[in-house]
């Protein structure tokens, strides 16, 4: 699956899975540029099938429920939705 990178402070292997129709995942990324953090994303409604399976799936071993948005640091610390404070505190 080929995710976007966004170079910026390296933070930790940071990983956002979106929808491209999403207010609050397009909250998440513009915080995470305001914070200036190197990251990566996907939105995986735009992915073809295939590879839509397998970021879902990815996803899901982070995130059971399969919302978004989903934030992955490090393989370890999992953010869903849109949580400011908490971003702002894990990254800032």
């Amino acid at each position: 699956m080929k995710m976007e990178h966004i170079p910026g402070r390296n933070k930790g292997k940071i990983v956002l899975f979106a929808l491209s129709t999403c207010g609050w995942c397009g909250k998440t990324k513009d915080l995470l540029n305001k914070l200036g953090v190197e990251y990566s994303f996907v939105f995986v409604d735009l992915l073809p099938m295939d590879e839509r399976e397998e970021a879902f799936t990815e996803m899901q071993r982070h995130n059971p429920r399969g919302s978004f948005p989903t934030l992955v640091i490090d393989d370890r610390r999992v953010i869903v939705g849109y949580r400011e404070e908490e971003i702002t505190r894990e990254l800032g």
